[in-house]
């Protein structure tokens, strides 16, 4: 589990396919010694596994299933990536409940300047709107963000210098992908009514 705060913005070292997906390194400012291979690392969004690890990198495997959920595919050498270690019991729960679990893509409409801030207007498959309401929490490339306005197939968030600054929202582009996780509460709560529904 995380709390989609970015606490490192790493940095794509390469990219390989494999015969079932691609090989990720990713370049990080982490403690590599105080990680081990099999933990859980937020890759903007997605949660991956540590495969391997070097002197001040970390490699995973990344699956089909992975690839066609998230923007992983569109990763190139070079890349900033909004990374997060997982939440320990006690930890501050700064953010919201984030499980790593990217739900789709949504695609980067316009980014607005707002005085020091930025309008950030994502557009979403429609299958995911009922998720998605004002004033409630969505994941966007890792990060925790607060809805302002919900359009039929958009929804907008305000960006704060802070965020802008230490993710890579500072380098957002329109027309871009980015991975959407919708609050986890919301997905179980539309799990319950459909199942009372069917009863």
């Amino acid at each position: 589990m995380f709390t989609g705060l970015t606490t490192d913005l790493g940095r794509v070292r390469s990219v390989a396919k494999t015969e079932g997906g691609l090989r990720l390194e990713i370049e990080t400012s982490y403690d590599i010694e105080a990680i081990d291979r099999g933990a859980s690392i937020g890759c903007s969004g997605a949660c991956l596994t540590v495969a391997d690890k070097g002197d001040d990198w970390l490699a995973f495997d990344v699956s089909a299933e992975t690839l066609k959920k998230t923007n992983i595919s569109d990763w190139q050498s070079g890349d900033g990536l909004n990374l997060e270690k997982p939440l320990k019991v006690g930890d501050e729960l700064g953010g919201h409940i984030v499980a790593g679990h990217v739900d789709d893509t949504g695609k980067i409409m316009a980014l607005d300047d707002l005085g020091d801030s930025k309008k950030l207007r994502i557009q979403l498959p429609k299958a995911l709107m009922p998720f998605i309401s004002v004033k409630g929490s969505v994941t966007v490339d890792g990060v925790s963000l607060t809805v302002n306005e919900v359009g039929a197939d958009e929804f907008s968030v305000n960006l704060v210098p802070h965020t802008i600054a230490v993710t890579t929202f500072r380098d957002a582009k329109p027309g871009q992908r980015v991975n959407i996780e919708v609050d986890l509460l919301a997905r179980y709560l539309a799990r319950l009514l459909e199942s009372r529904e069917s009863d």
